[in-house]
């Protein structure tokens, strides 16, 4: 899978942005500020309908404009153009210029993996960072996944305000509560059952990643959950239990929007035992894992991004990095300087030069 090329209408700070890229290798250089991110962050937009850096999504749009536009042509099996429009109003997604009602039949269609600076962070951050970053890669791997957590989310938000409405006025009905328990619990169960295929999927390759980088065995990345090993009557029974206290905080206190995921390394939790050099090793080992289960398993071939990894890893974790991608592999490269870029990255690399707002393009030699 390769971006053959990208056009920008408002986006963040380019009001017009056209750019071919090299089917193999690009390196985008400018210091911090010029929109160096801006570019694979538009490119993630594409593929994913939103932005990578948290931020809310009308931040894109470029300041005193109504909407954004980003157009890109995909080549895989054939070419294929991909259309998104974002305004105040909502987002528009487009293929072939045929609009797609739905953002979870266009979701999954550009395969990214992404792989920057604040991913060094996974570990030692909230459980919520890592659901977000499992339920962004199963949703490439799977719309029906995001259609279903879509409803859960929704349900959830049903839930816990009829629950506020519950804490306030003891006379109201229990049975809408039940209701939109079942509900929360059988789209609870079938997005556990994926979860738990994910972290199988992702087990067959982490531990061997790790081993080829740290030359340790024992990495393992391991799935907690109030939905694992139970069944629907466990589930129910567990709900009951918690009804008086989800009224008195008005919100739901177990659910697969509590779940966690945590590196072990020989039984060891890296986040509590590991050092910063472990932890690094095992989030590299867990984004090559990301790749070897859409080449291995999907037979895909994903398009990768290293956003602003040269200036946070050493030269041995780079070249870890380095060992995993193959010329197959479109890669996009953030830097502030090409200094910093292993030279095995530079030779026929596509170089970008952001300064003052302008790109010169040129090969490296």
């Amino acid at each position: 899978m390769k971006i053959i090329n990208i056009r920008l209408v408002n986006f963040r700070n380019y009001e017009r942005l056209n750019l071919d890229f090299n089917p193999t290798k690009n390196i985008i250089i400018g210091e911090n500020g010029e929109g160096k991110t801006n570019i694979v962050e538009s490119l993630y937009v594409l593929s994913l309908s939103k932005s990578f850096r948290g931020s809310h999504e009308d931040v894109i749009i470029k300041n005193g404009c109504e909407s954004t536009t980003i157009e890109g042509t995909v080549k895989d099996k054939h070419k294929d153009k991909y259309k998104l429009v974002l305004s105040k109003e909502g987002k528009r997604v487009f293929i072939n210029n045929n609009k797609i009602d739905k953002i979870s039949d266009y979701i999954s269609k550009i395969n990214i993996v992404l792989f920057t600076s604040e991913d060094l962070k996974l570990i030692k951050d909230t459980p919520n960072t890592r659901r977000k970053l499992i339920n962004i890669e199963l949703s490439q791997y799977s719309n029906e996944y995001l259609k279903l957590l879509s409803m859960y989310n929704k349900i959830l938000k049903q839930r816990n305000a009829y629950l506020k409405m519950m804490m306030f006025n003891a006379n109201t009905s229990r049975s809408y509560l039940d209701i939109l328990t079942e509900q929360i619990i059988d789209l609870g169960m079938k997005i556990n059952k994926y979860r738990i295929d994910f972290i199988n999927n992702i087990s067959k390759y982490i531990e061997n990643n790790y081993y080829r980088i740290a030359k340790k065995h024992g990495l393992v990345l391991s799935y907690k959950s109030d939905f694992s090993d139970k069944t629907k009557d466990e589930l129910l029974k567990a709900f009951n239990k918690n009804v008086k206290k989800d009224i008195q905080q008005g919100k739901t206190n177990i659910g697969i929007h509590h779940d966690d995921y945590v590196f072990e390394l020989n039984g060891n939790n890296l986040r509590d035992f590991g050092s910063e050099g472990e932890q690094k090793n095992a989030i590299i080992s867990l984004k090559m894992a990301e790749i070897d289960i859409f080449r291995e398993d999907l037979n895909i071939i994903p398009i990768l991004i290293l956003d602003d990894l040269f200036s946070e890893l050493d030269k041995k974790k780079i070249n870890n990095i380095l060992d995993f991608i193959s010329d197959d592999i479109q890669t996009f490269v953030t830097t502030t300087e090409l200094t910093k870029v292993d030279k095995r990255l530079k030779v026929g690399s596509k170089i970008f030069k952001i300064k003052n707002g302008n790109i010169k393009e040129e090969y490296y030699e």
